[in-house]
């Protein structure tokens, strides 16, 4: 099936707002991003090259401190955006079978900061992309963007209606889908046997729900200590990225 490309439906739901010199900067830099209207101090809008149809506000440090959710360190700056437009699974394996950077799967994470974290360890460890479910994961936000550090303009980020189907898919294009649990027996090490890998994990506390166990063909475990239950989802896929990069080594 060819990728098919369009905005998310948003309803009455406002433009997301980016905040930080990151997040912002990133933004602008996108060329398949669109930026709407842009405040700041005179002195952080000084440093930017601006798009000289941009709408541009000056404003001072309170004033978007009220942009802004609680102490959120907005950096002087504050963005309005269009959310990304779609992309679908199929637009990940256009790179061909030599390509084995690692996919990650997100089964109903939804904490946005959470998932911007795993968007920065996606783009530290050049995954080919993250996939989550459609109605299990955060919208685009200015935490979100945040919390990325400007891997949400670089990283790809596939939402799916069904995980499961999603995760077949990945089968068929010869990634080998390796689930990331603590009641596993192997560790990750052993279960990095093909070349091309789909790292699959759950939300912290919950984990991985069964139907998507079912649908992995190994499941793994992280060398963490005993004294310790689990590891936030962000941290096991920063450790889970480290693993397939140095594999060979």
């Amino acid at each position: 099936m060819a990728g098919r490309r369009g905005h998310r439906p948003q309803g009455n739901a406002a433009r997301p707002r980016f905040w930080g010199r990151h997040a912002v900067t990133a933004a602008l830099a996108n060329p398949h991003r669109t930026a709407r209207k842009l405040w700041g101090t005179r002195e952080a809008l000084g440093r930017l090259d601006l798009p000289p149809v941009l709408p541009v506000v000056y404003a001072d440090v309170a004033d978007l401190g009220r942009m802004v959710p609680g102490d959120a360190p907005h950096q002087g700056l504050v963005l309005e955006v269009d959310p990304l437009e779609d992309l679908y699974l199929d637009e990940l394996f256009t790179a061909g079978r030599d390509d084995t950077r690692p996919i990650l799967v997100l089964d109903q994470v939804t904490d946005p900061h959470n998932v911007g974290a795993v968007l920065r360890s996606a783009a530290a460890f050049d995954a080919l992309g993250i996939v989550t479910q459609d109605r299990h994961s955060p919208p685009e936000s200015g935490a979100l963007a945040r919390a990325a550090s400007g891997a949400l303009e670089t990283v790809p980020w596939v939402r799916v209606v069904n995980l499961s189907r999603a995760l077949d898919e990945m089968a068929e294009a010869d990634f080998w889908r390796i689930g990331l649990t603590g009641h596993a027996s192997d560790l990750l090490g052993e279960a990095l046997g093909q070349p091309k890998v789909a790292l699959v994990l759950g939300a912290e506390g919950e984990g991985m729900r069964q139907n998507t166990e079912a649908h992995c063909d190994a499941l793994a475990k992280l060398p963490i200590s005993p004294k310790v239950e689990s590891l936030n989802v962000s941290n096991a896929a920063a450790i889970a990225l480290y693993a397939v990069a140095t594999r060979s080594s």
